[in-house]
């Protein structure tokens, strides 16, 4: 009888990513999946430490699943990911019931460590931050089969002063354009709509491996792909956006106008501190270009707020810049203090009340944007997949083109029609609650 795992993913689209390739290599290994934590023989967690805040739910799930082997419901507790190459001696000191740890680039041993542990043995799997990424796996998608996330690329070069992601995830390392181009393949014979290419940072792939950029050139190649509809690219860095890639995007049919510029601040002094590579007249140029060129793209950015010495002028700043800009979607989030990290070390470290004092003031502001920016959309005639029904009512739960799946907002259709998830309908919008629309079918669909 085989064994039933429990695997718990925690923190962001690329880390789902190598959760779905460990699956993919659990299933070709013969175990079988629950999620019930009653029926569970096995609990593999791939955690996340980029902010405090994953930490914690990190750990926080580390020590509910270490009860349930103190009890002995489960056998083996394996703890993978990001929080297990920051902190491999101490999860495995600290906390007994964990029997291994995988790191970041070592997933491609779950299979192995497993069975490993299961045979009476503790485990300890790490390779080199400068491994290659793992390819060719197929993976098991999870995010429902109408979309999924396509990884180009590991680790980042920018060393941005708040950030720990080089140190776990290595220098920046692009995946082959040819394993992409088969495993987007692969994802599009499973019945995938909408390929979402995620990366530490999207815009620079291929420089490592082609000795400049290629992501126009991915793109076109993936337009290419029979059944794939939708292809939508995150984590763009300002600075790298370049005409090509602006020509790429306006030209293909099945790029969405929608990008995400994780600008994070807007002072040039805080940005500077940031070691971050662009000020706020390149910024306002960039963006502005590609609303030029473009009237109907969909930007998106993160901030950070309360970062080591900004002061109350900083911050009305970078209020002043995000009235200015109006982005379509944006997040905010308090300044984490990340141990080795160099903004760890810096003097002037805001408060906390002052952080999220600062953080609610710009949510508040965005909101007034984005509340106005929905209720423009009405009477417009917009495509949309559909996500799913909703429960005994005659309607469904869309996305825009403007909406990326968990972070942006959706289109509530009414009808009696039946749809699928994944299906492309038109729809009229006829009102907005908040950052949603509402909206009703036209007579016919785009399929």
């Amino acid at each position: 009888m085989s064994k039933k795992i429990l695997f718990v993913s925690l923190g962001c689209d690329k880390n789902l990513v190598d959760s779905e390739m460990m699956l993919g290599l659990l299933a070709r290994g013969g175990y079988e999946f629950t999620d019930d934590e009653q029926e569970a023989d096995v609990v593999v967690i791939n955690t996340c430490c980029f902010i405090n805040d994953a930490k914690e739910e990190s750990i926080q799930t580390i020590l509910e699943m270490a009860e349930l082997k103190k009890s002995g419901r489960i056998e083996a507790l394996i703890v993978a990911g990001c929080l297990a190459q920051r902190y491999q001696e101490e999860i495995q000191t600290e906390i007994e019931e964990v029997d291994a740890v995988i790191g970041t680039m070592a997933i491609d041993e779950v299979v192995r460590t497993i069975g490993e542990v299961l045979q009476g043995n503790r485990a300890n799997h790490y390779k080199s931050l400068d491994t290659q990424p793992l390819t060719g796996v197929e993976r098991v998608v999870t995010t429902g089969g109408h979309y999924a996330y396509l990884k180009i690329a590991e680790g980042c070069d920018k060393h941005c002063t708040y950030c720990i992601i080089p140190k776990v995830r290595g220098n920046y390392r692009s995946v082959p354009m040819e394993s992409l181009l088969e495993e987007a393949g692969r994802l599009a014979e499973q019945g995938v709509r909408e390929l979402i290419l995620v990366a530490q940072e999207t815009t620079l792939y291929g420089m490592d491996l082609y000795g400049r950029k290629m992501l126009p050139e991915l793109l076109r190649r993936l337009c290419r792909i029979s059944g794939i509809y939708w292809i939508r690219i995150l984590y763009c860095y300002p600075e790298e956006i370049d005409d090509a890639l602006i020509c790429t995007i306006k030209e293909e049919k099945k790029i969405c106008h929608y990008l995400d510029l994780p600008i994070q601040h807007a002072s040039d002094r805080i940005l500077k501190r940031m070691g971050r590579r662009t000020g706020k007249e390149e910024l306002m140029r960039k963006i502005r270009r590609l609303r030029a060129e473009m009237p109907d793209i969909c930007l998106r950015t993160t901030l950070i707020t309360g970062f080591p010495g900004e002061t109350e002028e900083d911050h009305e700043e970078l209020m002043a810049f995000v009235q200015d800009m109006k982005f379509d979607r944006l997040g905010v989030f308090p300044y984490s203090q990340e141990e080795d990290t160099p903004a760890a070390e810096m003097p002037d470290q805001i408060p906390e009340e002052t952080k999220e004092e600062r953080q609610a003031e710009l949510m508040e502001l965005q909101q007034e944007i984005a509340f106005e920016a929905a209720k423009t959309m009405k009477g417009r005639i917009v495509t949309a997949m559909i996500e799913g029904k909703v429960a005994d009512e005659d309607a469904y739960v869309a996305r825009t083109y403007k909406d990326a799946p968990n972070v942006d907002g959706f289109l509530f259709l009414n009808t009696s029609r039946e749809l699928m998830t994944g299906d492309f309908v038109r729809v009229k919008i006829t009102g907005s609650y908040e950052y949603d629309l509402i909206g009703e079918l036209e007579d016919e669909s785009t399929e």
